[in-house]
């Protein structure tokens, strides 16, 4: 069934998945005469997918028409940005991954400046730690006949790539609690990140995390100490309790995986 790039109205963003944040150069459809500039997607930002909770990044573009289209019939055209790896731009199309909706305005008889969400279920698309990894800029574009025929389809790769990321997190637990002045503190936790094989999260090996200390009454944190997770993602080691306040441990991140920052936990030194 044939969805238009209505102007606005609400539309059907059909294709493969648009996850991460990017502005893509102009694409051209050399088949239909159509491009599509100024792709945002997130405002600029990456979006880390975990392994069952749907993300709504937000996408704007704007298209531009040949001469013998106009944004006032919109039924004779569609435009779908999207985002492939592992394949070709049409080959991904066809695969139908992620949808979202967008709405687009007119702005002149041939532009139209286009907004909306995308929607990203991590348990549809995403099925291997491969797909952590640089995803291509698809364009599809499509020409209709008045009796609603279609006539024509382009598929085009815009230059440049957008990470999709996946979601780590981090927990925290020092002891004793409370703890005498000059005694020591063992501070354990873990970091772990989505497997969407598996549908879970699992442990980060070899992960440098930074053990970070608040003073009570303060708010800005101090690195005290720098680990290497485990194999298994656990995270341990010990310092010499001085005053009370919050204890966490922060993970940068890297290009594959989100950062992480564990909850805190305060401890009372006596």
């Amino acid at each position: 069934m044939k969805t238009g790039s209505r102007t606005g109205a609400v539309t059907a963003l059909a294709g493969a998945l648009v996850l991460s944040a990017f502005t893509a150069p102009t694409a051209q459809a050399a088949g239909t005469g159509i491009t599509v500039t100024e792709i945002v997607v997130n405002g600029g930002k990456p979006v880390v997918v975990g392994t069952t909770d749907v993300k709504e990044p937000r996408i704007t573009f704007r298209i531009h028409l040949p001469a013998g289209l106009s944004t006032a019939k919109p039924a004779a055209w569609d435009v779908y940005p999207y985002l492939y790896h592992g394949g070709t731009a049409a080959k991904e199309w066809e695969r139908n991954g992620f949808q979202g909706i967008y709405t687009c305005y007119e702005t002149t008889t041939r532009i139209s400046d286009c907004e909306g969400t995308l929607y990203i279920d991590p348990r549809y698309r995403l099925k291997s730690t491969k797909d952590a990894t640089t995803w291509k800029i698809g364009v599809a574009t499509q020409l209709w006949t008045a009796d609603d025929h279609l006539k024509t389809e382009q598929f085009t790769t815009a230059p440049g790539g957008v990470q999709i990321r996946r979601w780590a997190k981090a927990t925290v637990n020092a002891s004793p609690e409370p703890v005498k002045k000059g005694k020591t503190l063992t501070v354990t936790g873990s970091l772990k990140r989505a497997d969407w094989a598996k549908h879970t999260y699992t442990g980060v090996a070899a992960a440098t995390v930074k053990l970070q200390f608040r003073k009570k009454g303060s708010s800005a944190y101090a690195t005290v100490k720098t680990v290497t997770s485990s194999s298994t993602g656990a995270l341990k080691t010990t310092v010499k309790a001085s005053v009370d306040g919050y204890w966490r441990w922060s993970f940068g991140g890297w290009s594959t995986t989100g950062a992480a920052t564990s909850p805190v936990d305060y401890v009372d030194v006596n």
